[in-house]
């Protein structure tokens, strides 16, 4: 058994497309209808046949409420690994993204965690 799918709630599909892509640089997989809303996934350009992420739309109350208790108790939904925190921390700021913790180390790892405009906060660690 493999991971093939996983998801983050999202305010604006459209505006979370633009932010995963644009900003974060990873690539749209699928963007298909699906119902009043769409299937986008987005994967790392890295391993395209990899792990997709869906920008799933948060409409159902019980999402929507999930999404918020988490970010308001500062708690990452996901976690993206990169090769240079701090070039990458630098990188993201250059383009306007707010982090909520700096780079910091913890123990072997060193994470940060920013605001994606989605209405989440994304933790990245140094792999």
């Amino acid at each position: 058994m493999k991971i093939v799918v996983t998801s983050v709630f999202v305010e604006d599909q459209e505006k979370a497309l633009k932010f995963y892509t644009d900003i974060l640089g990873f690539e749209k997989k699928h963007d298909v209808p699906a119902g009043e809303a769409r299937w986008i996934t987005v994967v790392s350009p890295e391993d395209q046949g990899g792990t997709e992420l869906l920008l799933e739309p948060n409409g159902h109350p019980a999402a929507k409420e999930y999404q918020t208790r988490l970010f308001e108790e500062g708690i990452p939904v996901t976690m993206f690994g990169v090769e240079d925190i701090q070039k990458e921390h630098e990188r993201l700021l250059e383009s306007g993204v707010e982090f909520t913790m700096e780079p910091t180390k913890m123990g072997d790892n060193t994470l940060a965690v920013f605001d994606d405009t989605c209405g989440n906060l994304i933790q990245i660690m140094e792999l």
